[in-house]
């Protein structure tokens, strides 16, 4: 079964949802809080703020790590993609953060590490490069370049819209960090910025700039002590600038029909 051929044929006898969904594609900054991960329900992170503000449902599709690249994978190869996207009120890509974030080793190969059989090699192969990347990061080319990750995100916003055309779209730019485990290190995060914006802008697409969101909170050390997640201060004001870009869509909340 693929993305395209579960576009618009829904079931026999299903009725129309009485909610609709925040279809949000992201990586850990949408479900980490100033102590690590939290459940998708949580309703201190952003996306279920938003969805309260809208009165809406939330389908948070993501993972730790994930690039604009992901994105494409998990909307066209996630069967929860497709069941949610019929009752969308809009999509969010919550990506590219991780995508301007130097990878001294090449993406595909240090996903591969926790594939590396024995556990003792594995072991090694994975504490060997935690040792090599604040190393390396300063030097290190971004884990995906930025016109990479625009490529992506066309791709996705292409796909959704065949199957549900004129369906509101918001994309994010990255947000800052201060951690030592990349050396405090983002110097391709420009780049993504530029790439970004520019496909934005001729797709109509509202951009979200979560360094504006949270800059305050994470440079200034009061974010997750990792220095790259946020606390739920940062998470309420990104929360605020989404329903913002969502509104710059022509998404309205579901009791002002």
């Amino acid at each position: 079964m693929s993305f395209d051929s579960a576009r618009r044929d829904d079931p026999p006898g299903r009725s129309a949802p009485a909610r609709r969904t925040l279809l949000i594609f992201c990586d850990s900054l949408s479900y980490y809080g100033p102590t690590g991960g939290l459940p998708a329900d949580d309703p201190r992170i952003w996306p279920n703020i938003v969805a309260a503000a809208l009165d809406w449902d939330v389908e948070l599709i993501g993972r730790i790590g994930w690039t604009c690249r992901d994105v494409w994978w998990a909307a066209t190869q996630d069967p929860r993609a497709w069941a949610a996207l019929p009752r969308a009120g809009a999509v969010v890509f919550a990506t590219s953060g991780m995508d301007s974030l130097p990878s001294p080793l090449p993406t595909a190969l240090r996903e591969l590490i926790r594939y590396v059989r024995p556990p003792r090699l594995r072991r090694w192969a994975r504490d060997g490069y935690g040792w090599l990347q604040p190393r390396l990061s300063p030097i290190a080319r971004p884990a995906l370049p930025g016109p990479l990750s625009a490529h992506y995100l066309e791709k996705t916003r292409a796909a959704i819209d065949f199957n549900r055309p004129g369906i509101p779209v918001v994309a994010c730019i990255p947000s800052v960090h201060i951690a030592e485990t990349y050396a405090k290190s983002h110097r391709w995060r420009d780049e993504t910025v530029a790439a970004i914006t520019e496909w934005a802008g001729a797709h109509d697409v509202p951009i979200v700039d979560l360094k504006a969101a949270v800059a305050d909170q994470v440079m200034n050390g009061h974010g997750n002590p990792d220095g790259i997640h946020w606390n739920f201060e940062a998470h309420r004001a990104v929360a605020e600038l989404m329903l913002k870009g969502l509104a710059e869509a022509g998404v309205t909340p579901d009791g002002d029909h």
